[in-house]
């Protein structure tokens, strides 16, 4: 009785820890999107900053902070949790820690799309030659979203369906996301290659994950679909602990497990379709915070999603930041920081023990 009891009082310390850390997650992500509001090239002292915020500063000040840094900071907020919590579901369900919205050949397709909007559509590429004032009469930011979105979408339904045909394997669907990836890729290198200079420059700068093209529009949309997976993937946290155990252990205890992979894997590269349509490829959200979620807070689901959305969204502010801090003048693309951020990761995750564990499962 008394080891029942102390084992039931520790178990009850190690949670409260863990909401104990979510919470201060939580209160470091405010206090860094505050101090976000005062980065840039403007050169506004925070006095500035906080007039402007209140709506009492100069008419130019006001633009930038309410039209240009607070779309930019939410964005962050939004695509940093969407990033991080469909990269945490990705490496659930296929039991492969380096699952990731970029394996499964998602934002592949989206750069395919807007590679394809760009450079044939949107701008009139094929008939309008170098004409820079075509381009910029002809081109529709909104049209190279939904076609980068479109193909996100239409690569994560054939990679899903050709899995359905092999009982959605794990194996097989990265497989198929690489498979289906290259494809991607070799049709963006092959629209590059017949572009226009015009063209290419346009799609090349669209590939880099960039903030600074974020509004309220575009972030609400975000935040709709960020939200409503998220709060899926919350309901279904216990299933996801299931899975922890095993696909036979999980279907012992009442757990669909094939809905359930077919459900998760659509919500996270949807959710991944959107950021990317709307901001561009930012890579590695989707691998660095689930692994640092994991091992500080453990493999609880009900505490890895919580904490993988903050934690994202942390990441994601941090890079902004530090990519306008660099930028002299101008605001480096945030894509390039997190892959920066990345590469090292990546080695500490080869040369750690933990790492060496991941591997041979």
């Amino acid at each position: 009785m008394n080891n029942a009891q102390t084992a039931f009082q520790q178990e009850r310390r190690v949670r409260a820890q863990k909401r104990a850390a979510i919470l201060l997650l939580a209160l470091a992500v405010l206090l860094c999107a505050f101090a976000c509001l005062f980065a840039g090239s403007s050169r506004m002292s925070v006095s500035d900053c906080l007039a402007a915020l209140a709506r009492a500063g100069t008419p130019a000040n006001n633009r930038i902070l309410w039209n240009i840094r607070i779309p930019r900071v939410l964005a962050a907020l939004i695509a940093g949790a969407g990033l991080s919590v469909s990269g945490l579901i990705m490496q659930t369900t296929l039991n492969n820690p380096m699952a990731s919205p970029s394996t499964l050949g998602v934002s592949n397709a989206a750069v395919f799309g807007a590679n394809l909007s760009i450079i044939a559509f949107a701008g009139g590429f094929l008939s309008t030659g170098n004409n820079l004032a075509n381009y910029a009469a002809g081109a529709n930011p909104y049209a190279t979203s939904l076609m980068a979105f479109l193909f996100a979408t239409l690569s994560i339904l054939l990679i899903l369906g050709l899995c359905r045909l092999r009982q959605f394997s794990p194996g097989v669907v990265v497989l198929a996301g690489i498979a289906v990836g290259s494809i991607w890729t070799a049709g963006t290198t092959l629209l590059q290659f017949y572009a226009t200079d015009v063209g290419l420059s346009a799609a090349v700068i669209w590939n880099f994950g960039d903030l600074g093209r974020a509004t309220y529009r575009t972030d609400l949309i975000m935040l709709a679909v960020v939200a409503a997976g998220s709060a899926f993937f919350g309901a279904m946290s216990w299933q996801y602990n299931a899975l922890l155990s095993g696909d036979a252990a999980a279907k012992t205890m009442g757990v669909p497990v094939g809905r359930l992979l077919f459900a998760s894997m659509l919500l996270a590269s949807m959710i991944t379709a959107v950021c990317v349509s709307f901001l561009g490829v930012i890579g590695f959200v989707g691998i660095i915070c689930p692994h640092l979620t994991k091992r500080l807070l453990g493999q609880d689901h009900r505490f890895a999603i919580p904490a993988s959305l903050l934690s994202g969204s942390l990441l994601l502010l941090l890079a902004d930041t530090l990519s306008r801090s660099l930028g002299g003048g101008s605001a480096l693309p945030v894509g390039a920081v997190t892959t920066l951020l990345g590469a090292p990761f990546f080695v500490a995750i080869i040369f750690s023990k933990r790492g060496d564990q991941d591997a041979a499962h």
